[in-house]
């Protein structure tokens, strides 16, 4: 038996729903993935029953934000293989702490995706760690990345870059990254 089609949002439920992205967003931005979801309704002006009408919880809210920044991320990886391999996975780990850095706390709930499989990044997830194996694999075998490094050494860098920006400044995290980056060729 075939399951219906989905049903067409109505029009004002569509905009309810992309209000409550837009603010999301922005308050995701300023205060982190914590900020109180019954303030992003009110902001949106609509009631919490429609929040969670929309998204049942913070972590699909996040999903439904971070969906389309992960495919690109995934994207990004991909064009960074023809650049040379250090360059490419340089260019890759900036993209990466640029996106881990959107948001405060955002780098729990991404590890959270990458395990769960129900969870809809959970694809999205799986796709940007992918293009970091492949960025990093080809940097080893080119000999401009040391033997010894691995695609979890630069997830690592990449989300304590984006935790010192959070601390301090963004230029704080690029500087990290680059000392961190630096670290990973051969001597």
């Amino acid at each position: 038996m075939n399951a219906p089609p989905p049903r067409r949002m109505r029009a004002d439920a569509r905009r309810n729903r992309e209000r409550l992205l837009a603010e999301a967003r922005t308050a995701f931005a300023e205060h982190g993935a914590d900020f109180s979801l019954e303030e992003i309704a009110r902001r949106a002006g609509v009631a919490n029953g429609t929040l969670y009408g929309h998204f049942p919880n913070r972590r699909a809210l996040l999903e439904a934000l971070m969906g389309d920044r992960m495919r690109a991320l995934a994207a990004t990886g991909a064009e960074s293989l023809a650049a040379p391999p250090f360059e490419g996975l340089a260019a890759w780990a900036r993209a990466a702490m640029a996106h881990a850095a959107a948001y405060r706390g955002l780098g729990a709930t991404m590890m959270e995706a990458v395990e769960d499989e129900t969870s809809e990044l959970h694809a999205a997830c799986k796709a940007v760690l992918a293009a970091g194996d492949e960025l990093v694999a080809r940097a080893v075998t080119s000999g401009e990345v040391r033997p010894d490094v691995t695609a979890e050494d630069v997830y690592a860098l990449v989300t304590a870059s984006a935790w010192a920006g959070e601390q301090s400044t963004p230029a704080q995290a690029e500087r990290l990254l680059a000392f961190g980056l630096d670290g990973f060729r051969p001597s």
